[in-house]
């Protein structure tokens, strides 16, 4: 198999495995207990916490540990709805993740206001559309780090200087971002920011909210006193340790990424927009993730370019994994080329450190053999 798919979630670490298994065999305690069996995972959990808040450059403290990026979403977005309840305003994009989209769409239904910015042909987004679009009534404005189908970078410290300067709240969706590039939210007035583990070898599962020391937070899932009373729920302290070992691991990872991968995903772009008519790259060439790359093939179905990569073992997608079983053509690609079929004709491929140049030249010749037996041919 070569996995081509990273964006939809990664493999766990050999060394993120080995840290989670005492915690699923010997040591299954409740971390709420007051016994010693139990409450001697507190620490765990703690260190763990100190981990991912290194990752992106925040105080433990300030770290909140969730089942999901879309819990973490969802969660941002409630907590300033909530401190801000007689402003009706909520600005994000037209490309963001469903866990954003859908969450805004089923606050429409309840009086709500929802700005959807747009983007360019590249997947750009203008700081201008957004200074246009905060109002006095705007709650939050909730705008993701990295584009999940396109790997397109959006101008973080712009926005957060902006939303800033209008005393508006800001919630980033960093879920693609976290490993791949620089984090690092003390520089950022960022007030809440959202990662999950499955993105950098943690397994699924586990999730992570940062909230700005002064930035308003209530509850989103009411219980216990977990998470100092900011998350209800027993811990899930494997997943949680697997995520602390991850986030370890991508530290030390995050100053080869760039180097390692963007050499290997220009291989394969070069190799297929090269070769195969009809292709065409989504997304800006440079402002983009180093691991992620969009290709529209035109004529071609995604599904059954994907059906026949399959055959061969190579692993890619079409879009967000979250959307895999919807029959709607790619949101993402479809704000950024609406009049063109490009939405329901394109592949991602995103690309890990442990990807080879030798999986690449193989995955460049099964697309160029797919593309001829679906009636496409060399240039």
């Amino acid at each position: 198999m070569i996995y081509l798919d990273h964006n939809a979630t990664t493999p766990i670490a050999p060394e993120v495995r080995e840290a989670m298994l005492p915690y699923l065999t010997d040591e299954w305690g409740n971390a709420s207990s007051s016994y010693r069996f139990g409450s001697k995972l507190k620490g765990v959990i703690e260190t763990a916490r100190a981990n991912v808040a290194e990752l992106i450059g925040a105080h433990s403290r300030d770290l909140i540990f969730t089942g999901c990026a879309t819990e973490s979403n969802n969660a941002a977005i409630h907590a300033a709805l909530k401190a801000n309840s007689k402003k009706r305003h909520i600005v994000t994009s037209s490309v963001e993740h469903s866990s954003v989209l859908n969450y805004c769409m089923a606050l429409e239904k309840e009086n709500y206001r929802v700005t959807y910015l747009p983007v360019d042909h590249d997947g750009l987004l203008k700081i201008a559309d957004l200074e246009s679009a905060i109002s006095d009534d705007t709650a939050v404005v909730s705008l993701m780090w990295a584009n999940n189908e396109t790997g397109v970078l959006f101008p973080v410290d712009d926005i957060a200087r902006v939303c800033k300067e209008r005393g508006v709240l800001f919630h980033c969706d960093a879920v693609q971002a976290v490993g791949k590039v620089p984090v690092n939210v003390s520089k950022l007035p960022v007030d809440y920011l959202s990662i999950t583990g499955h993105k950098f070898s943690a397994p699924k599962g586990v999730g992570a909210l940062y909230v700005r020391r002064k930035a308003p937070f209530t509850p989103y899932l009411h219980g216990g006193h977990q998470e100092r009373g900011r998350r209800g729920g027993t811990e899930n302290v494997a997943h949680i340790v697997g995520m602390g070992k991850a986030a370890e691991l991508a530290i030390k990872k995050l100053p080869n990424f760039e180097i390692t991968v963007a050499p290997l995903r220009g291989a394969l772009e070069k190799g297929i927009l090269e070769n195969v008519s009809g292709t065409e790259l989504n997304g800006h060439p440079q402002k983009r993730l180093a691991n992620t790359s969009n290709i529209t093939f035109k004529g071609i179905e995604s599904e059954a370019l994907l059906l026949l990569l399959d055959q061969e073992g190579i692993c890619a997608s079409s879009g967000s994994a979250c959307l895999a079983d919807s029959e709607e053509p790619s949101h993402v690609i479809k704000a950024m080329k609406p009049n063109t079929g490009a939405s329901r004709q394109m592949i991602r491929f995103s690309l890990g450190q442990d990807i080879t140049a030798k999986q690449i030249a193989t995955v460049v010749t099964s697309v160029k053999s797919a593309t001829i037996n679906l009636g496409i041919k060399y240039v």
